[in-house]
């Protein structure tokens, strides 16, 4: 029989994701308000409100949380941070594509906070969650397939039968001939080829309405990175005659006008830049080839350097907000004295 709620205190493991769930779902809230007005095909605008609708739910049930646990609610985004008046920044199939990518995030991180709760009002909390993005994501994806957007990844043929590796050389790929790639290879560079490739007009539009010189130098840095990132990974599948995704730098207009605030374009690179880490971290620990083992541990060392940086303008402005924390002991008894 479950204890009553009220008897048992959250874990550090399940604060942890109600806060960072909350900063996400008000930054969410912000950036679907805006491309709920912007968008102008009526069966995208349909799942940005669906998505806004999502968040905005989520919102006021992470809110009752912390009331009952009397911690305080973060500050996360208000609409301070959006302007939703602004003029059009990104495309109607840029925010399809973002949507999509925001239903397999929804998905990833839900995955974990399902896996991390014991109590059963967060965990059936976050099962629910992971099942309203599992919905977001397949619609995003029937829409792009519908209007025949949606990206595929390669096809390999049918195996004639099942074989073992017998060779060293299998793992090899700095000399001699390399080996072809194996699906989960594949699969792991094209995802990270897509997440990279609608990184680069994400960085393009916030880099042109950003109110700071220093915070428009980052992404612009941020968008050759992604750049970068796209054209090493293609060019391991090409290697093979495999097909790289498309990119979708066009997908920007030429306004100069900001619909976000610095605050929230820092905070959603940063952030998704630590996302992307632990994608990378993933495709490294599942590829079996030392050259492509090699170029993962390189990019992500380069853009957890790219992180910092962001950190520490985001510190520097006073914009990132203290998650819960242990209590310092140290001060503590110092204060004592």
């Amino acid at each position: 029989m479950d204890t009553p709620h009220n008897n048992v205190k959250l874990t550090a493991a399940e604060l942890s994701q109600i806060w960072g769930t909350y900063q996400y779902d008000t930054l969410s809230k912000c950036l679907l308000q805006y491309f709920s007005a912007t968008v102008e095909d009526p069966n995208i605008k349909d799942i940005v409100q669906h998505g806004l609708e999502l968040s905005q739910s989520h919102i006021a049930k992470l809110t009752a949380f912390f009331h009952n646990e009397n911690c305080p609610v973060p500050q996360g985004f208000t609409d301070a941070d959006v302007n939703v008046g602004a003029p059009q920044l990104y495309s109607d199939s840029y925010i399809l594509y973002f949507m999509h990518q925001l239903g397999k995030l929804g998905i990833n991180a839900f995955s974990v906070a399902v896996a991390l709760s014991a109590r059963s009002d967060i965990h059936a909390y976050f099962s629910n969650c992971l099942s309203e993005f599992t919905n977001l994501h397949k619609m995003a994806t029937d829409l792009l397939l519908n209007k025949g957007l949606y990206i595929r990844p390669p096809h390999l043929p049918t195996p004639e039968k099942v074989e073992f590796v017998n060779k060293q050389s299998f793992l090899t790929g700095w000399f001699g001939n390399r080996r072809p790639l194996v699906s989960l290879e594949i699969t792991n560079l094209y995802e990270n080829i897509q997440r990279n490739a609608l990184g680069v007009p994400t960085l393009i539009g916030f880099s042109q309405v950003a109110s700071s010189k220093k915070v428009r130098q980052y992404m612009v840095r941020g968008k050759e990175i992604a750049a970068k990132h796209v054209e090493i990974f293609g060019s391991i599948l090409r290697e093979d005659d495999l097909p790289v995704p498309m990119s979708w730098d066009m997908e920007v207009t030429d306004s100069t006008v900001s619909p976000f605030s610095d605050k929230l374009m820092m905070f959603l690179t940063t952030g998704l830049i630590s996302i992307g880490m632990g994608y990378y971290g993933t495709s490294m620990a599942t590829t079996m080839r030392r050259d492509i083992q090699a170029h993962y541990s390189r990019l992500t060392s380069e853009i957890g350097k790219y992180a910092e940086d962001g950190a520490n303008i985001m510190i520097d402005n006073g914009w990132m907000e203290y998650p819960p924390q242990a209590p310092d002991r140290d001060k503590l008894a110092k204060h004592k004295e």
